[in-house]
């Protein structure tokens, strides 16, 4: 609607709607006017990171929300205005380059301006990363009380960084906010499953905004969408009927669909929102765990604790990890769904090593984690760089932990363990336990900190001293199950401290607090009787539908035979070789690795083309089969460079260097996102390629110039927006009109099809990383 009206392609529309904001604000008013109850501001790129560097922020959006407030006054009614957020094009370290504070930071400056400017809530759109979107969260919620919606965009069920839509919902429901949604991306049929496993888990309201199909170029060179209004409205009624509340139109829709749509919806009722709590949730960026009696029993793996291991206290005062390390493989190994992180030792400083370890863990694997620490200081370090919802160990009746640590677990989103103690004494009755656990309760009350956040800790003691204790933690569990709703865990090897055959009383107590309706036990996963005593009671406890995992896993079980036949490995054990090494992107060991193949007579030549080469290659697969996610590309690309680097000096030292191919690679002008080029870059430079990296907003002249001097026969160009991608084809022309026919371009990036790419010559369309280093590959031998 603005092109239709002066803006011109390649130019900034933020920037152009500064200086003509009566055409902003009349675009405002003809969505009101079709029927529109919320206008969205003209700030989805509002932030530093996005905007140039000359335009005040906070000013820039104080003077869109003003446009946006003004129509919905002129219109009149109940018109209310939300302040568009955007993502940045940064990723959080260890994936990018941006600290959490960094980006909360920059958030706040355009979030100050849009509630100064006058909106009636925030809206986090077209989010791909949950990382980042916790970070817009945190800010929205330091800057003002309005009302928060978060919005995911989803291809193939998951985000970019492997995010599915219950994660998604999941993580943002435990912060708090008041709408999720899911925007862009697709058209409305495209949607149905998404918006399916939104609803299905969504304890607050659930907004859908489709695009009127995905961006096309016309005859004439023009974007169009293809969803006509009478289209769009039929098939984005379903969703009120499946239980929408709020909906809305993403790229390409007008206030003809607007209009549309709320014709086609006013006779469908609007559904409340039922109550759809299902226990504590706890999330990593691409999986989940939940706690609660309709669940199965949850071990949270124990090993990661310095208690009694000289080694890792050790490697812990050196700033090493791994034993860490390996003590989460091992983990992984035996299934453990959670780990419990502690790295509390003498000499040890937990605000460094802490955030470090967990962020070394995140990068690698996918498995949610559990923060145990008493350092206060420490554990708000590791709130901030941990990617989603993790679980704190724990909050106590300490003076002054539950008044710090509570609002703190609230607004990071980071559900907590309540542990009954209080002054001195332990409570060793269960009503002892139950009077400080309601106590506990009612601060936490008090604090504005949602049940949903809260598991208890029935505290193990031990019967050799306190013969009643176990009977007491029974009870406590039943209490908090039957009576609080709220789910349970305990400190398993607690219980029988000081007596023989531990494991045996361990894995029989166990049974009977899992019939009495415990959630979890902290304990070691990799211990075969406690495994076989949960999976039994599972199927005697009917969480086992036909005893399915049991059969699985113990069909060829016999007394003494205490392996899992079933259920495979999660993670395939420690790297013991190169390849294994780029595939698990165990970048600390795969020099070690390197060394160790070349100690035992192999070329370097065959090191890279044997093992990784083919390494890289099979995480590509993995990628296009959905088995890895962004993260995991990434780690595994880093670790390959970084063997490669390690070899590279012995390559050329034995005259084996060969010709790379060259390609320009460049985001068109107009364009400042890159992150997905980026990542191209880096997968093609692990396949051979010399990448020339050009950067973004890179004008068409500038490309092929670069093209003629690096005697490159292959350009790839990115664009992310509708507004710029037609800019590809000025390469295009350019290179036919200097006579360069033999150097080919290939294309992609979010908006880009290949009917686009078709339509304007290129020589080849890539839908992500993986699938455009195939390309690159079949262009320069063809």
């Amino acid at each position: 609607m603005l092109q239709a009206r002066g803006l011109t392609a390649g130019v900034s529309p933020e920037v152009w709607c500064l200086s003509n904001p009566d055409v902003l604000k009349g675009i405002h008013l003809d969505y009101a006017r079709a029927g529109a109850n919320v206008l969205t501001t003209n700030t989805f790129g509002g932030t530093r990171f996005k905007m140039p560097a000359d335009i005040d922020i906070a000013d820039f959006n104080r003077a869109m929300a003003n446009a946006a407030r003004r129509a919905a006054d002129e219109a009149g009614g109940n018109v209310f205005v939300a302040g568009s957020v955007g993502p940045t094009g940064h990723f959080l370290k260890p994936l990018g380059d941006l600290t959490f504070e960094e980006l909360v930071e920059g958030y706040k400056e355009q979030m100050r301006g849009l509630v100064d400017g006058g909106v009636d809530l925030l809206l986090m759109e077209t989010h791909f990363d949950i990382a980042e979107l916790r970070a817009a969260i945190v800010a929205a919620r330091e800057v003002c009380s309005l009302p928060v919606g978060a919005s995911m965009t989803f291809e193939n069920g998951v985000s970019l960084t492997g995010t599915s839509p219950e994660v998604f919902v999941e993580t943002v429901a435990n912060m708090g906010v008041d709408l999720v949604a899911t925007n862009c991306s697709a058209g409305p049929e495209q949607m149905v499953a998404v918006v399916e496993q939104m609803l299905a888990v969504s304890p607050v309201p659930v907004l859908v905004m489709p695009n009127a199909g995905l961006p096309e170029l016309d005859a004439s060179g023009n974007t169009v969408f293809r969803l006509n209004p009478t289209s769009f409205a039929e098939q984005t009624r379903k969703f009120a009927e499946m239980g929408v509340r709020c909906m809305g139109g993403c790229c390409g829709t007008t206030p003809d669909h607007i209009a549309a749509l709320c014709k086609a919806v006013a006779d469908v009722p609007c559904k409340p929102v039922e109550d759809r709590s299902s226990g504590l949730v706890v999330t990593s960026r691409a999986s989940l765990v939940r706690f609660g009696a309709r669940y199965p029993v949850r071990i949270i793996g124990e090993r990661i604790n310095p208690t009694g291991k000289k080694q890792l206290i050790s490697e812990l005062q050196n700033g090493q990890f791994t034993t860490c390390m390996m003590f989460v493989q091992e983990q992984l190994d035996s299934h453990a769904p959670l780990l419990d992180v502690n790295v509390g030792a003498p000499m040890v400083d937990e605000t460094v090593l802490l955030p470090e370890l967990i962020q070394r863990i995140v990068s690698q694997h996918p498995v949610p984690l559990a923060v145990d620490t008493s350092n206060m200081d420490a554990l708000e370090k590791a709130l901030t760089v941990y990617p989603a919802s993790p679980l704190v160990n724990s909050i106590s009746g300490e003076p002054g932990r539950m008044e710090r640590l509570g609002p703190l677990c609230r607004k990071y989103g980071a559900p907590f363990i309540l542990l009954p103690l209080k002054g001195r004494k332990l409570p060793v009755a269960a009503s002892e336990r139950i009077a400080i656990i309601e106590e506990l309760l009612a601060q936490a009350d008090s604090l504005g900190i949602p049940r949903r956040l809260i598991m208890v800790d029935v505290l193990a003691l031990a019967v050799s001293s306190k013969a009643e204790a176990a009977r007491a933690c029974l009870e406590t569990v039943r209490y908090c199950t039957d009576t609080l709703g709220l789910p349970t865990t305990i400190g398993l090897s607690n219980i029988s401290f000081g007596l023989p055959a531990r494991g045996l009383l361990n894995s029989t107590f166990l049974t009977m607090a899992a019939a009495s309706g415990l959630s979890s036990c902290i304990a070691h996963p990799g211990n075969a009787r406690i495994r076989e005593a949960l999976a039994a009671a599972e199927v005697l406890l009917n969480r086992d539908p036909n005893a399915e995992r049991f059969i699985a896993d113990y069909a060829e079980w016999k007394p003494g035979n205490t392996a899992v036949i079933g259920g495979g490995v999660v993670s395939g054990g420690a790297a013991t070789t190169a390849f294994e090494a780029v595939v698990k992107g165990d970048k600390d060991n795969v020099i070690d690795l390197i060394r160790k193949e070349l100690d035992a007579g192999v070329t370097p030549f065959d090191v890279v083309n044997r093992m990784l080469i083919p390494a890289i290659t099979e995480v590509g697969d993995k990628y296009e089969r959905k088995e890895y996610f962004l993260p995991q590309l990434l780690r595994s690309a880093e670790t390959m460079q970084h063997g490669f680097a390690h070899l590279k000096p012995m390559l050329e030292d034995e005259g084996g260097a060969t010709v790379k191919p060259t390609i320009i690679m460049a985001t068109v002008e107009g364009d400042i996102h890159d992150i997905g080029k980026n990542i191209v870059c880096l997968m093609l430079g692990n396949h051979g390629f010399n990448v020339v990296d050009l950067g973004k907003d890179v004008k068409a002249q500038t490309i092929v110039e670069a093209a003629a001097e690096h005697g490159a026969k292959l350009i790839g160009l990115s664009a992310l927006m509708t507004t710029t991608m037609v800019r590809m084809q000025d390469t295009i022309d350019l290179l036919r009109e200097r006579g360069m026919h033999d150097v080919k371009v290939m294309v992609g990036g979010a908006v880009v099809t290949q009917a686009f790419a078709d339509a304007i010559g290129a020589h080849g369309y890539s839908l992500d990383a993986v699938a455009a280093v195939r390309l690159a590959q079949n262009l320069v031998a063809a």
